[in-house]
């Protein structure tokens, strides 16, 4: 037997238990997203005290998130290859040194370098812890499990603006990054040393033997199916930006809401959200797919985004609520494309397909600021919203059906 499949047909050495494997997952992810999120609340830093322009700051700032779309497809590509348990603690790793490193420059140039590099370092638990989750969960409690790992990134912004604005201003910058620096270099130590690779069919189950059903799928090339769910997570993730980019914006300008109140709503939004991301998973363990109620998401985000429209005209009280329920609905679909995705894609192609997912999903969020922006600019707010409304009842018809699983082979 050759070496390759000797590797391919070798199993796991031990049985983890799941649970353990969605918290090193969940403690990867959240760690690289305090990375991705540290720049952008560094801003007020470079901006006030150190003298860059918004512009300047916010080029900074979105360094790392270039990164992440770089890097995505490759880190799915090779954890496709050699398995995620490395793919994570390597990318966490070089993320942590990538940190340390921008600890100790004094050039903006080399900074935001460090901060595109780390960046695509980061990428890594996007691309694979998904998998880990996935593999080592039954079908029937993916939803759940995967609507917990989703939490990742408002737990690690959560983190990050805790944490990083307080020790910026009494600190600096270097006292900041070491936030990011620690919590990625222990989470690389712990996921080498905790996660177990979901096992994978073999190729062939010996030398001359037929290929595997799913090492010989090509989902891209074989169905719609795949192509359909990064366009339906794309238009989604409109309205999820727009809401999250806006909303504060327009409690304070529109509704005029005292910063504070308008705050309170954000983060009460924000925790709403996260809780409905578990809700919706259990929510799909419970009808047994992930598409149906992606479908129903579609649909509410366009109901909720037509509701912002018209949330002006209802009082302070409604919009706050309206606001809420519009952070929950439009944050919902995320576990359930993913999950889908990776079922889809199968063993043998899931890091590269959600690589390509995440990539989709970040390509889309980075025109909804000055896209949105200047359409609320020229016709206001509330015909904003309803306007938006418009991409998730586009999506809505492109989710597959249930029955057009069955060419993806068991």
């Amino acid at each position: 037997m050759s070496r390759n499949v000797r590797e391919e047909t070798e199993q796991p050495t031990r049985t983890p238990r799941p649970w353990l494997m969605l918290a090193l997952g969940v403690l990867g992810q959240a760690s690289s997203t305090v990375f991705v999120s540290t720049p952008a609340f560094l801003i007020p830093l470079l901006h006030t005290e150190r003298g860059l322009s918004l512009a300047q700051a916010g080029l900074l700032a979105s360094a790392p998130t270039l990164g992440l779309v770089l890097a995505l497809i490759a880190w799915g590509a090779l954890s496709d290859r050699i398995g995620e348990r490395w793919v994570i603690a390597s990318g966490l790793a070089l993320t942590a040194a990538a940190a340390v490193g921008a600890m100790f420059v004094s050039s903006y140039l080399a900074l935001g370098a460090l901060f595109l590099v780390g960046g695509m370092a980061a990428a890594s638990p996007n691309a694979a812890s998904g998998r880990v989750v996935i593999g080592w969960f039954p079908k029937e409690r993916r939803g759940l499990a995967m609507g917990i790992r989703q939490m990742c990134q408002p737990l690690g912004v959560a983190i990050a603006a805790i944490s990083v604005p307080l020790l910026a201003a009494s600190a600096g910058i270097a006292a900041a990054l070491a936030v990011p620096a620690v919590l990625c270099g222990v989470s690389a130590v712990l996921c080498a040393v905790g996660i177990v690779d979901p096992p994978r069919p073999p190729r062939r189950a010996a030398e001359g033997e037929e290929t595997h059903p799913q090492a010989a799928w090509r989902p891209y090339r074989e169905t719609s199916l795949l192509w359909r769910i990064h366009v339906v997570s794309m238009l989604l993730v409109v309205p999820q930006f727009t809401v999250s980019t806006f909303g504060l914006v327009w409690l304070v300008t529109e509704l005029h809401f005292g910063s504070l109140a308008a705050g309170v709503v954000i983060a009460v939004s924000q925790f709403a959200g996260a809780l409905g991301r578990i809700g919706i998973g259990v929510l799909s363990d419970r009808v047994g797919s992930h598409l149906v109620p992606l479908r129903w998401v579609s649909v509410a985000a366009v109901a909720v985004m037509l509701l912002m429209g018209a949330a002006s005209a209802l009082g302070s009280v409604a919009a706050a609520v309206i606001l809420i329920v519009a952070a929950v609905v439009t944050v919902a679909d995320n576990g359930l494309a993913y999950t889908s995705v990776a079922e889809i894609a199968g063993p043998f192609w899931s890091g590269r397909a959600l690589g390509a997912q995440n990539t989709g999903q970040f390509l889309a969020a980075s025109v909804v600021g000055p896209a949105v922006g200047a359409l609320i600019g020229w016709i206001g707010f509330p015909l904003a919203f309803a306007a938006v409304a418009v991409c998730p009842a586009i999506a809505a018809p492109l989710v597959p059906r249930d029955r057009e699983l069955a060419v993806v082979p068991e």
